[in-house]
């Protein structure tokens, strides 16, 4: 169980694997139609009407960031730095183009940006689960050579 919202660990991970994919395809699809449908330069000229700055590097950065970063945190790989990087394009897209009176994405507004951030940053924080490529790479790494309290591996058994 955990203690903070009595979840057993198995349905969190079910939830932040759930998450993860939701999020990172919604980020996929916002990187495909830039690279597919507008094309870079099509995005840099977009881009550059709507007043961001640098925009023939800053319209393949955030492109790629979304097509690769949308299929990392969905494969739950390098999570913390991916989420930073998705929030951090987003966050930018908020700042630069989002920021309006009005919340309304069909308006131009900032929800659908703040969604994405705060769904990122979430992951990033609390990290991609147990059904994650970072568990397989990076299970084993943590706690080596420490040894655990019996209170801790009462935790961990309960896990």
């Amino acid at each position: 169980m955990y203690a903070t919202t009595g979840l057993p660990t198995f349905a969190r991970d079910i939830i932040t694997l759930i998450a993860r994919i939701g999020l990172g395809a919604i980020f996929i699809a916002h990187g495909w139609q830039k690279f597919n449908e507008w094309t870079i330069a099509g995005t840099s000229d977009s881009f550059a009407q709507m007043g961001v700055p640098m925009a023939d590097i800053a319209a393949p950065i955030a492109t790629f960031v979304e097509l690769i970063g949308g299929a990392l945190l969905i494969l739950g790989a390098l999570t913390p730095i991916v989420g930073f990087l998705l929030a951090a394009n987003v966050i930018g897209a908020l700042i630069i183009v989002h920021l309006t009176p009005t919340p309304f994405v069909d308006q131009g507004g900032w929800e659908l940006v703040a969604s994405l951030a705060a769904g990122a940053l979430l992951i990033a924080a609390a990290g991609p689960g147990r059904l994650s490529v970072d568990r397989l790479l990076f299970a084993g790494k943590a706690g080596k050579g420490r040894k655990r309290s019996s209170a801790s591996r009462a935790v961990a058994a309960d896990a």
